[in-house]
């Protein structure tokens, strides 16, 4: 597909797709008049990128985290990682579990204000 079609499927700009390019998060082939040519696999692979972005992760660590979610049953090979990959990795991990919890307390807030409300309106 080409890079507007994956770019709307995905709910991304062509302009995000070419940088998740540029920064060898995902591959495409091209065409004959030089397009560019997306497989199918690249929709969620984008769409993974920018949930990920979305929650403030590098693309660097991006990088080096989608192996896992491309086959996590499968054996993981990384070549070239450091000890600062893992302890960067383990650093957002904890980071996102924070958020999520904050999130989570502010949805559960919301939640029950809007329990009252109905509650009140009865």
């Amino acid at each position: 597909m080409r890079i507007g079609e994956l770019a709307a499927r995905a709910g991304a700009s062509p302009r995000q797709v070419r940088f998740d390019e540029a920064k060898g998060l995902i591959t495409s082939t091209r065409e004959a008049n030089h397009y560019r040519d997306y497989s199918e696999t690249a929709l969620g692979r984008v769409q993974q990128i920018r949930e990920l972005l979305d929650a403030g992760l590098s693309t660097q660590l991006i990088r080096a985290i989608l192996p896992c979610l491309e086959s996590p049953r499968d054996p993981i090979v990384f070549e070239g990682v450091t000890a600062g990959t893992v302890a960067a990795l383990e650093q957002e991990r904890d980071r996102l579990s924070g958020r999520i919890e904050a999130l989570t307390r502010n949805r559960d807030a919301v939640t029950g204000h809007l329990t009252e409300l109905r509650r009140r309106a009865d």
